[in-house]
């Protein structure tokens, strides 16, 4: 993605420009699945694990990323869409993981069905679908 519309993101969000910043926004925007740690690690050895998971804790909370929850025991991490912000960080929709590869995609076109229990007050609710995503289909 153009350097500039990178710079852009990071400045509507109050942070500041960096190059693992923008390196790990690039990264974000071009994948099309969730990404773990240890594949940010992986990617970008260049950065010491520290740096890398301040970005992520940044980005997470100002509302450029949220993180997806996993049976793997790693931490992954989706591009937020239009519905957060950093005063409202909140997602709606249901996330898909693949038993054949693994790989975790949100779904934003697809909503969690609202929940009321009474006597409750729910603050987030998750849902993650597992099956055989499209590309393993083929």
């Amino acid at each position: 993605m153009e350097l500039n519309v990178l710079k852009g993101i990071l400045k509507q969000h109050d942070l500041r420009i960096t190059d693992c910043r923008l390196d790990v926004l690039d990264f974000f925007i071009q994948s099309e699945h969730a990404i773990s740690t240890r594949a940010l690690e992986t990617q970008f050895g260049q950065y010491d694990r520290v740096t890398l998971y301040r970005t992520i804790n940044s980005f997470t909370d100002s509302g450029i990323i949220h993180s997806i929850p996993d049976d793997s025991g790693f931490a992954r991490y989706g591009l937020c869409h239009e519905t957060c912000n950093p005063k409202d960080h909140t997602h709606d929709h249901v996330h898909f993981k693949c038993i054949r590869c693994g790989q975790i995609e949100c779904l934003p076109d697809h909503h969690v069905p609202t929940v009321s229990i009474p006597g409750y007050t729910i603050r987030n609710t998750e849902l993650i679908i597992n099956g055989i995503c499209k590309s393993c289909n083929s």
